[in-house]
């Protein structure tokens, strides 16, 4: 079954709506499919940001120029694998240079609106967070559905030369030491996901914040950011999370277009009737679709 076969396949159950309700529903629901996540990804310098992009995608990547104001600033890649693309828009790191801060944060409200996720990554063994809680307190909370933290470079947390580079995993005693860090970082941010310890030069917890990362994305972008990631990553369980979100994200198609005040009754009954088929077979066609 090819890409297109896999859209067909949606229009069966669509047929019985009128000609112009039934293809201004599958016109969005192919929209989804073309859809182009936008992750934004800030930290300190030298937080490990390139490596953790490096060690979860695999798309070509190609530099875009940013039209914003403050370019010099915003560094914007394209990610492309197969027919679908991933945007990452690295973001400034904040606390480097108290005389930009309140440019930056004047930044970060211009540009938060438009992102799907933002990873916010601190090295592991960064004690000084104090404007980073003022930036989150003062910038961030409007928009903390979008962020997930990830504590980078678990490898150096002390006692880094307990660090088992046979298994690349931590010793018990930087275990706990992370499990500390993880619980401060919870403590001083109160974030909606959970704190994600990795190191990326090693993979370590990269697979479990993946999953993390896929509950975190809005519906709409969990299939796209799917076929960016390195095929290990790609795990039956990331696959049946994208799959289960698409089926939501046609869903909500569905149910804003009954919602619509234009429509009569009948076809508002119309459309609740065919919605549990629609959104089945929409998770049944997903691997011809994105895959």
């Amino acid at each position: 079954m090819t890409k297109p076969h896999g859209l067909q396949a949606l229009e069966q159950p669509l047929a019985s709506l009128p000609d112009t309700l039934r293809q201004l529903i599958l016109e969005r629901i192919q929209n989804l499919t073309h859809y182009e996540p936008v992750i934004g990804i800030m930290g300190k310098s030298g937080a490990g940001k390139s490596s953790l992009c490096n060690e979860l995608f695999r798309g070509e990547v190609s530099p875009v120029s940013d039209v914003n104001a403050c370019t010099r600033d915003v560094l914007r890649f394209r990610l492309r694998g197969g027919r679908h693309s991933l945007m990452i828009v690295d973001l400034p790191g904040v606390g480097e240079n108290g005389q930009r801060d309140h440019e930056y944060r004047a930044l970060y409200r211009r540009m938060l609106p438009e992102l799907d996720l933002v990873l916010w990554v601190i090295k592991a063994d960064d004690r000084a967070l104090s404007v980073d809680e003022q930036f989150w307190r003062g910038v961030m909370q409007p928009y903390q559905q979008q962020v997930l933290f990830v504590l980078n470079q678990a490898d150096k947390i002390e006692p880094c030369h307990e660090w088992d580079i046979r298994t690349g995993t931590p010793s018990p005693q930087q275990q706990a030491n992370l499990k500390a860090k993880q619980a401060a970082i919870t403590t001083i941010f109160t974030p909606r996901h959970p704190v994600c310890m990795v190191s990326a030069l090693t993979g370590w917890g990269i697979e479990e914040m993946v999953s993390t990362m896929m509950r975190c994305l809005p519906d709409r972008a969990t299939s796209p950011v799917a076929t960016q990631l390195h095929g290990r990553l790609c795990t039956e369980q990331v696959m049946s999370q994208a799959r289960d979100s698409f089926g939501e994200a046609v869903g909500q198609v569905l149910d804003t277009a009954e919602l619509s005040s234009f429509l009569p009754a009948t076809l508002k009954v119309a459309i609740r009737t065919v919605r549990d088929v629609v959104v089945s077979v929409a998770r049944a066609v997903w691997d011809w679709i994105f895959f």
